[in-house]
């Protein structure tokens, strides 16, 4: 399988803020990568580092190019959704679509207007017309119509309703199948995109914490909830996270015998929403008073 991205010791600074600390992650082709950390964790200075927005250090390729020295091959092949889709107020929907079919040669202008008729956007629409969501979807409209190899999203849904986050999804899901595509996107709304992820990577205070794909997540991770009377001997082989969950105790083991837990209550593999939560605790936190969390 072909690698798309491959990063080795990548790091970043702003002055004395280390927003990358020797970040390594591999995405191979075909897959949904989540790179998912709490705000400030790091994710869009990886972003804008695989797009050649910054400078970094360690090493970097993106489809076989250097970011750094690359940067213009590369965009010929890699689309991206900010969290804030920025188009000029004062262009027609008609006009932006003839923008990106002018500067872009995978532009597909049928595919975006076929996209369009979905929604209620015209095309004699001003984009100061339109609503949060219908700028959403307008940038999704023009990147889908791309034909990239890599389709970058940061934090793609950032401050839109339910209704609009769950078409955005369901559009960029039937596109991916519809297209080989390889898809990175960086969120904290972890819930929202788990589903349709086919590796996750975790991120906090720069460094990766866990990068594997879905569905080897079982082989290394179980959530038990104990009987009332095994709590202790459960405790005993290690949790490294615990919470309370209507009245019972859930917990959290890495590399452990899924049989060997299962005689102590009810096992299930936890959720990437509820490994995130685990993993994005400070080691020991759960152990405070103020740490339980209710489900």
């Amino acid at each position: 399988m072909a690698t798309v991205i491959e990063a080795s010791g990548l790091t970043k600074n702003y002055g004395s803020t280390k927003a990358l600390q020797g970040v390594d992650l591999t995405v191979e082709a075909g897959r949904i990568v989540g790179l998912i950390g709490p705000n400030g964790s790091g994710k869009t200075s990886a972003i804008k580092a695989i797009l050649g927005l910054t400078a970094f250090d360690g090493d970097l390729k993106v489809l076989g190019l250097d970011p750094r020295q690359q940067r213009d091959a590369l965009m010929q092949n890699v689309s991206f959704i900010a969290d804030v889709a920025v188009l000029p107020r004062w262009i027609k929907v008609s006009q932006a679509l003839d923008f990106v079919a002018g500067v872009h040669p995978r532009f597909e202008r049928a595919r975006a207007e076929e996209f369009l008729r979905q929604t209620d956007i015209g095309m004699s629409k001003r984009v100061r017309e339109l609503s949060k969501g219908m700028v959403t979807q307008l940038h999704l409209a023009l990147i889908l119509a791309i034909d990239a190899k890599l389709l970058v999203l940061d934090e793609p849904t950032l401050g839109l309703d339910l209704l609009f986050r769950r078409s955005f999804y369901d559009t960029l899901l039937n596109d991916y199948f519809d297209k080989e595509r390889t898809i990175l996107v960086t969120t904290h709304q972890v819930e929202e995109v788990e589903n349709l992820l086919t590796d996750v990577a975790f991120i906090q205070h720069g460094k990766i914490t866990l990068s594997q794909s879905v569905e080897s997540l079982s082989e290394r991770f179980v959530q038990l909830v104990p009987t009332p009377d095994n709590v202790m001997r459960a405790r005993g082989l290690g949790p490294f996270y615990e919470r309370e969950v209507f009245g019972r105790l859930a917990m959290m083991f890495e590399n452990r015998d899924v049989a060997e837990l299962a005689t102590l209550g009810e096992t299930r593999t936890p959720s990437i929403t509820d490994l995130f939560v685990a993993k994005m605790q400070p080691p020991g936190a759960w152990n405070a008073p103020q740490a339980g969390v209710a489900a």
